[in-house]
């Protein structure tokens, strides 16, 4: 026997062998039409009997091993079923030949057979026979299961027969020796007469009796026959035989423990009475096997259990059977068989150890020449004995070398495909999968190297089978998941071959569904290149939406009265890993920033790189790529565009690496830092540019809000110039823009600034709205620098009043005196730029215009941007005030205001006040202006309420107060300086100059006291009266105090000037008064007036001068002196008309 049957289990010693096989020419499928529902009848119940009968079909059965059916009647097939086509009665005497023919073929060992004809009708079919069935087609053959019946029937018949025949002990007859084919010519001139060659024929024979009975289903007798026939044959040495009881004696007990089989699911057998409950198929059968393969009949079940082996015995007497086949090299077959069955055996014992002994057995035994199927075959088996006791690995190796069988050089068409599949199998042995997503959960399984080459072979076999999508899927994963593995010259071989393979096929995402096979999920390349950080970027400033603030946003539910609250906590951390606090604006750019590096040994080309996204229809703009070879952490910025409005989440990116496309999601990459994926896209907002021809600023303004500048422009003025800027503003987006809002914002600074740096008209501009996308609309700044004008620094010389008279230039005219600036003061080696009172000193002042604009359907949703324009302003001193005096003027309400003017600049500049002429003053120079102003009335201005209704701070009242003082005086000053050269004006501001002293001295005191001559002011011009005639003169009080005053007591004393210092007081005889010379006035309330009267006779011509004086004990006393100030009248006394 020379083809071994690898599928045979222990419960086949019970079966008949039945050869199912196609006479003349039949369809493959028809065949195994019939094949199945033939097959379907494996075992039936004897008549009259308890026994069961097993039927094992085999389609194919080599001749050359029905040869030792005498040696182990399984082996031997006991019928024959033939199915052929006819169509014709002419064809059927030769297709019935052929019957008769195929019936030779095992002739000596058949019982019965039987010939289905398919096709053929008519007077042929109407004959009665019992070893031919006709049938009109092959749907048309309900009768065929009962055919088989009656057919196992009649070899049961035969069967039983025989072994009645056989266990009959005919002492008088000569038992015959049964013989192996190899040994018959062994055994030719022995003696027959002997008692060894008699118990020799009786141990074969008992051991052949045992046979026929576990076949006639009496597995008791079995047991008995193969007991007695070991005792014989081990006394006579017949290894041969003694092995086969031994393996009889084994299946035997392997039938009584384990009634389910061996098998597995092919070879499960269908227990007795299965169909019907357990007591009602005892019931009917008495001694038939239960569903758990014991027997009821308990005497029965005693005597079967005295001569069944145990568990442990059976594998003992396995082995011992095993080793008398080793014995004989021409029973190979058997012997593999024995160690398969016993395996089998092993694995539902669940003893894998002794089982791979057995199997590490069969793999050394040593066949005849065997064909390059049949390896494969040995080998399949092989691997799945392996599998059946847990060897998983070694299943593995031998389903590989099974695989490299089928593609042997000697086969002259290799198979690639079988190759192919059987590779397929192999990989759970090795700890392998197709899906790369097994291999990015924790540690590598599996050896490393066993796999790399495996997957080469893989590779390797799909392009030998013309399938270059499946090479490139295979040589993809390779690289994906042994990257770690991969030596820099394996990367790059690797690599190489990958590229050579895209060529022709590039690599894609979709699953490669194999015919009959499993499906190749598509392998993206997480690894190509590395991600290691995913950040969702907010958009630049300048186009970062934000809600209206009359709106009411989603914060106010986030707010708490606690420090810490666990619910608002919580909901953080869901959020942190969903939804991002800031927006994307529909029709943006929106940018991803991936930290990526390249593990490879060189330069990685990536192709193609976009994101991937869900929730919002999203134009990716691909990206391409180089990367160096192992670059570290390389930033690498996606973009794309929302096309609409909702919830964007950003699930991975794809790329194109080595021709293969992939699609990379952030669920599947390990160790990915990512704070968020989700993010709520807007409707869309305008986009605003900003232009001014100013330049751009190389300081970069940094305001404590954190708010960012898009635009930074530098600007240069001199102290108190107005620059005009004109900003064009362009819609660059794809949206209307309908509202405008400015604002601005000064940054700290230590410098002082009086009234607005920066001013504007808004009108204008909103004039020309809504702007349609493409336009421009002109928006005018102005730019106005006024800072202290005073100078802190003693750097200029006191000019002095000693021997400065005003007598000798007009009051109106301004006072002048050049004055030489004190240059040696400031050392030779002083720093440039020195203090801030130093006339060199540049002035920086910062500040931010902040343009608010919405419109376009995020207008409607109530969202807005802001664009901010910095402004770096470099301030130049112009002028200083060195000093600042007052002179009285000749009348109460008014007063001169001296100012020493100092030109700081590099230029000629002219200086001027309102009403006075220019004052030139020279580079460095210092000069001084006398200023006529009338007084002011402080008193009127009004209160500077606290903010928000809050008591305002006195001391910040009083500040208050005096900004608006200076301001008021400032506007009436009207000073201002002219560069000619440069064409460049400004004001000049004296509002931080006035000290309180100063102030006072420009203050209408409280109390106004009028004196009029003959019904004529006389504060200013001298009043002319003629001598002899009386003149009238009255006092007038105003009281502009918020108290009432009074009363007073003024006495009127008249005195001539003799311009040496000497005043006359004695002109009793010059000046005589109508009436009493002092003047009496009542108490005056809060804005009253008083008056008195009285009359004066100049009895000589000149120049005379009235002094008017309280008296000492008034309640003049009370009041400030300036309070009680009154003119000084001048009077001319004419001569009389004639």
């Amino acid at each position: 026997m020379s083809v071994p049957d690898y599928m045979q289990c222990a419960e086949d010693h019970q079966s008949l062998l039945v050869a199912v096989q196609p006479v003349g020419v039949v369809s493959e499928e028809n065949f195994f039409r019939i094949y199945k529902r033939i097959s379907s009848v494996s075992q039936i119940s004897v008549r009259d009997s308890q026994r069961v009968l097993y039927i094992r079909y085999r389609h194919h059965y080599p001749p050359e091993n029905n040869e030792w059916g005498d040696f182990q009647t399984h082996r031997k097939v006991v019928g024959l079923i033939t199915i052929t086509d006819c169509f014709s009665a002419k064809d059927w005497p030769q297709t019935f030949e052929k019957f008769h023919v195929q019936k030779e073929i095992y002739g000596s060992t058949l019982y019965d057979s039987r010939l289905f004809v398919f096709g053929l009708q008519g007077e042929i079919t109407e004959q009665p026979r019992t070893d031919v069935a006709f049938y009109p087609n092959y749907e048309d053959c309900e009768a065929v299961e009962k055919r088989i019946e009656d057919f196992i029937e009649s070899l049961f018949i035969v069967l039983e027969s025989k072994r009645l025949d056989r266990a009959t002990d005919k002492s008088g007859d000569k038992i015959p020796l049964l013989c192996v084919p190899f040994e018959k010519k062994d055994f030719v001139g022995l003696d027959t007469d002997s008692r060894h060659y008699k118990k020799r024929c009786q141990g074969r024979m008992r051991k052949h009796v045992g046979d026929l009975c576990l076949q006639a289903g009496m597995l008791q007798d079995a047991l008995v026959h193969y007991h007695m026939s070991v005792e014989l044959l081990r006394s006579v040495n017949d290894f041969l035989w003694l092995g086969a009881a031994l393996e009889g004696l084994c299946s035997a007990s392997v039938i009584y423990h384990y009634p389910g089989g061996t098998g597995g699911k092919t070879g499960a057998r269908k227990l007795h009475g299965g169909s019907l409950p357990a007591e009602a198929a005892n019931r009917h059968r008495p001694g038939a096997l239960t569903t758990n393969g014991i027997n009821p009949d308990t005497s029965a079940e005693i005597g079967r259990a005295k001569n069944c082996l145990s568990p442990e015995d059976i594998i003992d007497k396995y082995k011992e059977a095993i080793s008398y086949y080793s014995k004989y090299k021409n029973a190979g077959v058997i012997e593999l068989e024995a160690c398969v069955k016993a395996v089998r055996v092993l694995a539902i014992q669940k003893r894998s150890m002794e089982a791979s002994e057995f199997l590490q057995n069969a793999v050394y035994i040593n066949l005849r020449q065997l064909s390059e199927e049949e390896k494969i075959q040995r080998y399949s088996i092989l691997s799945e004995l392996y599998e059946l006791i847990g060897f998983h690995r070694k299943s593995a190796f031998f389903k590989r070398v099974a695989a490299m069988q089928c593609v042997a050089p000697s086969i002259s068409e290799p198979g690639w495909r079988a190759c192919y599949k059987l590779l397929l199998e192999t990989l759970p042995g090795y700890s392998l999968s197709l899906d790369p997503k097994d291999f990015s959960k924790g540690t590598h399984r599996g050896w490393a190297a066993v796999q790399m080459r495996l997957l080469h072979e893989l590779v390797y076999a799909s392009r030998r089978m013309g399938n270059p999508a499946l090479s490139v899927r295979h040589l993809s994963f390779l690289l994906q998941t042994m990257l770690d593995f991969l030596s820099d010259q394996e990367k790059k071989d690797v690599t190489q071959s990958l590229e050579n393979y895209t060529c022709k096929c590039p690599g894609t995402m979709e699953i490669l569904t194999l015919p009959g096979g499993p499906s190749l999920p598509p392998v993206p390349f997480t690894k190509l290149p590395i991600v290691r950080r995913v950040k969702l970027l907010n958009l630049p400033a300048s186009l970062r939406p934000q809600k209206m603030k009359s709106l009411l946003g989603q914060n106010v539910s986030t707010k708490s009265p606690f420090i810490y609250s666990p619910i608002i906590a919580h909901n953080r951390g869901e959020e942190r890993n969903k939804k991002i606090d800031f927006q994307w604006v529909q029709g943006d750019v929106c940018e991803v920033q991936l930290m990526v590096y390249n593990p490879m040994p060189f330069e990685l080309r990536v192709e193609n790189m976009g994101l991937l996204t869900s929730g919002v229809d999203f134009e990716s703009l691909p990206a391409a790529l180089s990367l160096p070879a192992e670059s570290g952490l390389y930033p690498v910025t996606l973009v794309g565009v929302p096309q609409t409005t909702g919830m964007i989440t950003v699930n991975g990116y794809h790329t194109a690496v080595f021709g293969v496309f992939s699609d990379c999601l952030l669920d599947n990459l390990p160790g990915v830092k990512t704070s968020g994926s989700t993010v709520e896209v807007i409707p869309a907002l305008p986009r605003l540019q900003i232009s001014t021809s100013l330049p751009r600023s190389a300081h970069s303004l940094q305001p404590s809000s954190g708010d960012e500048i898009s635009t930074n422009v530098s600007v240069q003025l001199y102290n108190g110039e107005t620059q005009q800027l004109v900003i064009k503003l362009e819609n660059i987006g794809m949206e209307p823009l309908e509202k405008l809002e400015v604002t601005s914002k000064l940054l700290t600074t230590k410098e002082k600034l009086y009234g607005d740096l920066l001013s504007w008209n808004l009108e204008e501009t909103l004039a020309q709205f809504p702007l349609q996308p493409g336009k421009v609309a002109t928006f005018v700044l102005n730019i106005k620098v006024k800072l202290d004008f005073s100078c802190q620094e003693n750097l200029l010389q006191d000019v002095s009043d000693d021997g400065i008279s005003v007598s000798g230039f007009p009051l109106c005219s301004p006072f002048r005196q050049v004055v030489r600036p004190r240059v040696e003061s400031k050392p030779a080696n002083a720093p440039e730029g020195g203090k801030p009172g130093d006339p060199s000193h540049v002035k920086t002042l910062e500040a931010i215009l902040n343009f608010k604009y919405s419109g376009g359907p995020g207008h409607v949703e109530g969202y807005y941007r802001n664009l901010s324009l910095g402004l770096h302003v470099e301030a130049e001193p112009s002028v200083f005030f060195t000093r600042v005096t007052t002179l009285p003027a000749t009348s109460t309400r008014q007063c001169h205001l001296l100012l020493d003017v100092f030109n700081s600049t590099e230029h000629e500049l002219t200086v001027s006040a309102r009403g006075n002429e220019e004052l030139i003053l020279h580079a460095g120079e210092c000069q001084r202006m006398a200023i006529q102003v009338d007084k002011f009335n402080f008193e009127s201005f009004p209160e500077f309420p606290g903010e928000k209704g809050q008591p305002a701070n006195p001391k910040q009242l009083e500040e208050e107060r005096q900004e608006a003082r200076g301001l008021e005086i400032d506007s009436k000053l009207d000073v201002h300086w002219r560069i000619p050269s440069l064409k460049r004006t400004g004001e000049a501001s004296v509002e931080g100059l006035l000290n309180q002293l100063v102030l006072e001295h420009l203050q209408l005191a409280p109390l106004q006291w009028d004196v009029l001559v003959d019904g004529q002011p006389c504060d200013c011009e001298a009043a002319a009266c003629r001598v002899g005639d009386p003149v009238r003169l009255e006092v007038r009080l105003t009281n502009r105090s918020p108290r009432s005053v009074g009363p007073f007591a003024l006495t009127v004393a008249p005195f001539q000037d003799h311009q040496n210092g000497v005043h006359n007081y004695d002109l009793h005889d010059a000046v005589s008064f109508v009436g009493s010379s002092t003047f009496y006035l009542d108490a005056v309330q809060p804005s009253g007036q008083a008056a008195c009267l009285g009359a004066l006779l100049f009895l000589y011509t000149g120049d005379f001068f009235l002094h008017i004086r309280f008296h000492q004990d008034s309640a003049s006393k009370e009041l400030p002196p300036s309070w009680v100030c009154l003119p000084s009248v001048h009077v001319r006394a004419l001569e009389a008309q004639a």
